[in-house]
């Protein structure tokens, strides 16, 4: 019985050793922001194929800021940050299975609103995307 409590004990020990590990491997390589003042573009296509263009002068780390900074955008909190329903007075309809796609000159973002650094001259594009 000792041995086996024994076994329990080395696993948990590694088990925590790991989660640190994985925890500072996050701390240290999460998505960073700049600071101070710095100039962003945002285009915004519509479902329809208009577009409006918005020049961004802000001194915001991340591009939630930025957007909500100038009311672009606005939905509902999730695990993961803001879920993004509403850009430029246009709400996404789920009926339509329509969705906000989020690009950075052209390339699909790997990260939400609240964790997209930005940084002078980015150039960012809002598309609303029908189908899931």
């Amino acid at each position: 019985m000792n041995q086996q409590k024994k076994k329990i004990g080395i696993a948990l020990a590694v088990l925590a050793v790991l989660a640190v590990l994985f925890a500072a491997v996050y701390f240290f390589n999460r998505p960073q922001g700049t600071a101070g003042e710095k100039n962003i573009e945002v285009a915004v296509i519509f479902g329809d194929g208009t577009s409006s263009n918005h020049a961004i002068k802000t001194s915001e780390e991340f591009l939630r800021g930025a957007l909500e900074q100038e009311k672009l955008i606005s939905g509902e909190e999730s695990q993961y940050g803001l879920f993004v329903k509403t850009v430029d007075g246009v709400t996404a309809d789920d009926s339509k299975q329509e969705w906000w796609s989020f690009t950075k000159d052209g390339q699909m973002l790997e990260t939400g609103v609240d964790s997209t650094p930005i940084a002078d001259g980015d150039h960012f594009e809002i598309t609303l995307t029908s189908g899931y």
